[in-house]
């Protein structure tokens, strides 16, 4: 049930992290294309501002020369009618100021083919009529008014200023249109602008929508999640306290069966070696009997009882006895194993180095028969766990190491250690003959072992090994390669508990 409710918060939660992810994806996406979408309008807006006030200027200018040819007319026709000098001087001063207002109206207007055309046209016509208008004041200063007059009603000024009025009119016309193309274009640039606001504030807005309805769920989802935890952890308490204590009792009745069936299986051995023994004794008496049958009477012993009792009966006496050693010797580890189960736990803070330095102390001599070099990478995490298991298991880590060396290599055997998350790992590591990675499970078996058969022992320390790692609540691995030695990794608690089975 728990993996069943952690399985769902976990899809929960990856599927959670990958909508709110989309969500944001596509509400930055859509900030973005507003960013952009603010910035083309801005810019598009510029440009449509100063097109527009490139055509009021345009306008301006077009007003400006309008007016100047204007009242350079009107006060040219003020002098003709009264021969005032202020008429001419102010019919001077408009004519200094025309020809700048024509060329800036030029300039303005020179993007224009229309309006350049239109512009020849006026300096043609405003040519001819700057030359009249300077040969009548001639005439005027000279005193001839009767000739200024005459050529005055001669010349066609009227219908002259009716063509430059009307060219200035279609160059006004030109720029209103202008005006009016661009007004519309900026203003069809703000409708789009405001269109791609409109879609990403609804767009945002979805997002937020969703975002707000996904976590609402996503809320729910973690509340009954929650809430399922919380009624499984009510009856988790129990559970486990009520497997606890089948787990001990089951341990117990293991335990005790071992002892008992190591101790009945003692009993028949016991007379199995006992009897042995005798038959040994008797195949003395009875090889003296066949040595003085053959000294006295040859013929009366065979060669068949001859090889019984001097071969057969001693190679059979032999193999028994082996046997026997050798199945003592596993009730004897049976016996230990079984009294290892029972022993109590009992934690105290312990310094693996001094453990270290206390097993090779104790094993001195067999590592310098051996030549084995036991190196400690100081300082090893101090924890809290029980000695004597401890011990055990370093001490046959250790001697498996000094035991297993790979022909015409010194032996080297390194203890190593470091914490990690809550745990303190420590690890022996030899140069050794290696083991088979076929074989890094069974070894761990009762009386299973690997490679070859060449040193004393029946397959029990590293199951024994394991056994105490369990106990005190770690585990122990392997990591080897044939020929390049090993290393073993012993994981336990940085502080072990006691757990009160009830």
């Amino acid at each position: 049930m728990l993996a069943t409710i952690r399985n769902r918060f976990t899809v929960s939660q990856e599927r959670f992290g990958r909508v709110m992810l989309s969500f944001l994806a596509i509400g930055f996406l859509a900030l973005v294309a507003a960013g952009i979408a603010a910035a083309w309008a801005t810019a598009r807006n510029q440009d449509h501002s100063r097109a527009i006030v490139h055509t009021y200027d345009v306008e301006l200018s077009i007003a400006t020369a309008r007016r100047l040819i204007e009242q350079a007319e009107a006060s040219r026709r003020g002098y003709l009618l009264t021969a005032n000098p202020e008429y001419r001087d102010a019919y001077r001063r408009w004519s200094v100021q025309l020809p700048q207002a024509l060329d800036r109206l030029q300039r303005l207007t020179s993007d224009n083919p229309r309006q350049c055309a239109t512009m020849a046209e006026l300096r043609r016509m405003l040519g001819a009529l700057f030359a009249l208008r300077s040969q009548s004041i001639a005439l005027i200063e000279q005193g001839q008014m009767t000739e200024a007059m005459v050529l005055f009603h001669q010349e066609a000024s009227v219908r002259r200023l009716t063509m430059i009025r009307a060219a200035f009119d279609r160059m006004a016309t030109e720029e209103r249109r202008l005006l009016a193309t661009r007004d519309a274009a900026q203003r069809a640039s703000l409708r789009t602008f405001y269109v791609i606001l409109a879609v990403a504030g609804v767009l945002l807005v979805l997002v937020m929508l969703a975002s707000l309805l996904t976590m609402m769920r996503y809320t729910r989802d973690l509340a009954a999640s929650r809430d399922d935890l919380r009624r499984f952890n009510e009856h988790l308490e129990e559970t486990v306290q009520e497997r606890t204590a089948d787990l001990s009792r089951a341990n117990e009745e293991i335990q005790r069966f071992a002892y008992i069936v190591s101790h009945d299986l003692r009993s028949p051995l016991v007379n199995v070696m006992g009897f042995t023994a005798e038959l040994s004794a008797a195949t003395t008496p009875l090889a003296e009997l066949i040595d003085r049958a053959e000294a006295e009477c040859p013929g009366l012993v065979t060669e068949d009882a001859r090889l019984a009792v001097r071969e057969d009966l001693p190679e059979a006496i032999g193999f028994i006895r082996a046997s026997t050693q050798k199945m003592d010797r596993l009730i004897n580890a049976i016996l230990k194993l079984s009294r290892e189960g029972r022993r109590v736990i009992a934690p105290e803070r312990i310094d693996p180095v001094a453990v270290v330095e206390g097993i090779e102390g104790s094993i001195r001599h067999v590592l310098d028969d051996r030549g084995v070099t036991l190196t400690i990478e100081r300082p090893l995490p101090s924890l809290v766990t029980d000695r004597v298991a401890l011990e055990q298991i370093l001490s046959n880590l250790i001697e498996n190491a000094s035991k297993y060396l790979q022909p015409g290599r010194p032996g080297r055997i390194g203890v190593a250690g470091e914490e990690r998350r809550g745990r303190v790992i420590l690890s022996v590591t030899d140069n050794g003959r290696g083991i088979d990675p076929r074989d890094h499970q069974r070894i761990f078996d009762l009386f299973r072992r690997s490679g070859p058969q060449d040193q004393p022992g029946e397959g029990i320390g590293l199951a024994h090994v394991r056994a105490l790692a369990y106990r005190l609540g770690g585990t122990i691995e392997v990591d080897s390669t044939l020929g390049e030695g090993a290393t073993f990794r012993l994981s336990l608690p940085k502080t072990f508990e006691v757990q009160d089975s009830k």
